[in-house]
């Protein structure tokens, strides 16, 4: 009998996507691309595309916490990220399951509302983010919008991000990847990293004429599932910024529509 290859676990806690372009989709076929075993609790269920999102049905606090603990017990991860948490409910459960010394990386994706502008998170979920979550996270992945509600301002320049990226980390003790790729007035995606120690600009040029659905996602678990293969967190931002580049770069279309090429190292 062949030996079997050992492979890391990443967790995944979000959102189901049915358009299959974000959320625990997106996520689940990230860590595949990278070689490491996803497991997933779902937060609620979502009737989506890639152009807007038309119901959401969360899941109740207690299946979502029920997920969460039967892949602690058989299935320890190596990292673990969330997503798409949707209620207040959900945010608590999550954070009482990450209590304690011994807990894996978590990196926090602090999905608030959908590219079409639809809430993706109720206001006292924000405010439970920030007091519960973020001071276990290890890293936070917002976009300028996400950044702007965690900070209380603006950001409008890449010396913004550099500050913003500072604040997080003074005032909920995470390291920050503040992505901005929404900047405008600029050729580049220009994403800003911070831990307190190191400080990284990782950019990238735009790919013209693709929009694509759930870089968010796969970004975040692209870093998730690089600090599952033994990365530290700096270098699993590099990487993450990489493998998302290339996944948009090699983007491929779905019965007409664009969608991420997690797979594009393998197609090279």
């Amino acid at each position: 009998m062949a030996r079997q290859r050992i492979v890391p676990t990443a967790l995944s806690i979000a959102g189901s996507d049915s358009g299959g372009g974000a959320g625990i989709q997106a996520d689940l076929k990230t860590f595949a691309s990278l070689g490491v075993h996803g497991a997933s609790a779902i937060t609620c269920v979502t009737a989506q595309n890639p152009n807007d999102v038309r119901a959401i049905q969360a899941c109740d606090a207690k299946i979502v916490r029920q997920q969460i603990e039967a892949v602690l017990e058989e299935l320890p991860p190596a990292a673990v990220k969330t997503g798409m948490l949707f209620s207040s409910e959900i945010v608590r459960v999550v954070a009482r399951c990450f209590e304690g010394r011994n807990r894996p990386p978590l990196i926090v994706d602090p999905v608030m509302a959908a590219t079409s502008g639809a809430p993706l998170l109720d206001s006292s979920g924000v405010e439970l983010v920030k007091a519960q979550l973020l001071p276990l996270a290890t890293l936070v992945t917002p976009n300028l919008d996400e950044a702007a509600d965690l900070i209380g301002r603006r950001i409008e320049s890449v010396e913004e991000m550099r500050s913003a990226a500072r604040e997080i980390k003074s005032r909920y003790g995470c390291a920050a990847l503040v992505k901005g790729g929404h900047l405008r007035g600029f050729r580049e995606a220009i994403d800003i990293y911070f831990d307190g120690k190191t400080e990284l600009l990782l950019s990238a040029p735009f790919v013209k004429g693709i929009s694509t659905h759930g870089t968010g996602c796969a970004y975040s678990a692209a870093v998730t599932g690089y600090l599952a293969l033994g990365s530290d967190l700096p270098g699993a931002a590099e990487r993450a910024k990489r493998y998302i580049t290339g996944a948009i770069a090699g983007s491929l279309a779905a019965s007409g529509q664009a969608v991420l090429n997690h797979f594009w190292e393998r197609d090279k």
